[in-house]
């Protein structure tokens, strides 16, 4: 089998976790036997297409007019879009009305949860919406000393301080705001923010909060995948703040790495994180804050053996297992389907979770 795997414009969205959705994409194939390919001289079984950029829509009408099946992947919706970005809420209704005219080029669409798989249900898209995780390089992301040091060595911090990190845009949805509060109740420990975002885009409330920040309060910029991974491995909590996610690409990396973390109580994790039990989970900034504190001093009890389950089920061996199931029973892919359904919440040995103080 061949698929074109379509990256145009992945100059624009490689920093995002879109751009690491192709590359889990192509490894996912390649560890499944398909063969892939970036271009269009041979055609392909399918083609896959992960932005709603112009290009891609024309990359869909090409697909479509060579007669290859078109996998869309819904990586946005309407719900996420707003509070990013300056005048996202404005443009939220319109982006709307974009995101269903590309969706609905493809044959397929996917989506990573079964929680962005009802936002789009509910935009009665006339294509059919499947979930399946972006999945986890938990070959590359895992715990490691030697990446905790390196971390530690890298900005200056003993063994015995206290780190708090978080990753993704500089923009009030992935909850900076509540990172820099957080930040603020707990001037004993360090807190990193990572990712970078054009300063054209950043609200000015949010450049007036980072200016603003307390002085144990970091924001290094954007770091490559090997640094990121020394992140996760060298700090005490992952807080991940963010609002609305269609997945959280970051959560499953901070998991596989062995990494303590809290997330925002959202839907989106109903169906596979379970509070108190793979994660914890926080409300609002004062629990954040409370919860952090409880895991910073080891007052609450141990979660990350179960959280790495949590991202080893979702591994890119086995969400590429879970894409050929979807070929097959799309009839992209010939024969039989025996690839199990897959079924996260069954990943850990079911227990009470912990309660906090």
């Amino acid at each position: 089998m061949r698929v074109h795997l379509y990256t145009g414009a992945l100059s624009l969205v490689r920093k995002s976790g879109v751009g690491q959705a192709i590359f889990h994409q192509e490894a996912m194939l390649e560890s499944a036997g398909v063969t892939v390919t970036g271009g269009w001289e041979e055609k392909a079984d399918a083609v896959h297409i992960n932005t709603v950029l112009p290009d891609s829509v024309l990359a869909a009408l090409r697909a479509r007019l060579r007669g290859e099946t078109v996998i869309y992947y819904g990586h946005s919706t309407m719900q996420d879009f707003r509070n990013s970005f300056v005048g996202s809420n404005l443009l939220a209704p319109l982006f709307q009305k974009w995101i269903c005219f590309c969706y609905n080029l493809g044959d397929v669409i996917l989506t990573p949860t079964p929680y962005s798989q009802q936002l789009l249900e509910s935009y009665h898209l006339k294509k059919p919406v499947l979930a399946l995780s972006n999945g986890v390089d938990t070959a590359f992301f895992k715990p490691s000393k030697t990446q905790r040091c390196a971390f530690r060595r890298r900005f200056g911090l003993q063994e015995s301080d206290k780190v708090v990190i978080s990753v993704g845009h500089m923009i009030e949805r992935k909850g900076i705001l509540d990172f820099i509060e957080m930040a603020r109740a707990l001037p004993e420990a360090h807190f990193f923010w990572f990712g970078y975002t054009d300063p054209a885009l950043v609200p000015e409330p949010i450049k007036a909060a980072m200016a603003a920040a307390p002085e144990n309060v970091c924001f290094p910029g954007f770091l490559d995948q090997s640094s990121l991974r020394d992140a996760y491995c060298g700090a005490d909590v992952f807080a991940f703040c963010s609002k609305e996610e269609t997945e959280g690409i970051v959560v499953l990396e901070a998991l596989a790495c062995g990494t303590p973390t809290v997330v925002r109580d959202i839907p989106v994790y109903a169906d596979w994180l379970r509070g108190g039990i793979d994660v914890y989970k926080a409300a609002d900034a004062p629990e954040f804050t409370q919860i952090v504190s409880g895991m910073l001093a080891g007052t609450l009890p141990e979660l990350t053996l179960a959280g790495r389950r949590v991202a080893q089920a979702r591994s890119l061996q086995n969400m590429g297992r879970q894409l050929c199931r979807i070929y097959r029973s799309r009839h992209i892919l010939p024969g039989p389907i025996t690839t199990p359904a897959w079924q996260p919440e069954q990943t850990v040995p079911s227990r009470q979770p912990a309660v906090l103080p």
